[in-house]
């Protein structure tokens, strides 16, 4: 299926697409404040950047958006696959979730503990929000 842009139309619509301060970041931030927690933004020292980084606990979240970080719950509708230039949407995606999976690893070796938060996941915020906390909270043995 061809695409339904232009090249032009295509770059412009790509280029308002945020890789930083989204609004499920933003939703994910405001309920981490929100709890009392204090954090870095976006650490660039740390494999991955993650986007919020708690360094006196060793632990970083990650928000990750369905579709370009490739969320493997099948129940999950934004991690579906564009219709159209699949032989490049195919190996973007996948690229962008081993990168992910890479940058987790590093973080461990770094000492670190990670936790993603999806897109989809921020239907139900109690539960992020929840989740988030025993995340935060929870000695590692």
């Amino acid at each position: 299926m061809p695409d339904t842009l232009d090249a032009m139309g295509r770059s412009e619509r790509m280029s308002r697409i945020k890789a930083k301060n989204t609004k499920p970041e933003l939703t994910v931030r405001k309920l981490v404040h929100g709890m009392g927690f204090r954090y870095r933004l976006h650490k660039k020292d740390l494999p991955g950047s993650p986007d919020l980084a708690f360094s006196s606990r060793k632990k970083a979240i990650f928000v990750h958006g369905c579709f370009w970080h490739r969320h493997a719950d099948s129940a999950c509708a934004l991690a579906r696959l564009p219709k159209s230039r699949r032989e490049f949407w195919g190996p973007k995606l996948e690229g962008n979730a081993l990168r992910d999976k890479a940058n987790e690893e590093k973080l461990g070796q770094l000492g670190w503990i990670s936790l993603v938060v999806w897109e989809c996941e921020l239907r139900d915020q109690l539960s992020v929000a929840s989740k988030i906390k025993k995340f935060l909270c929870d000695e590692v043995d």
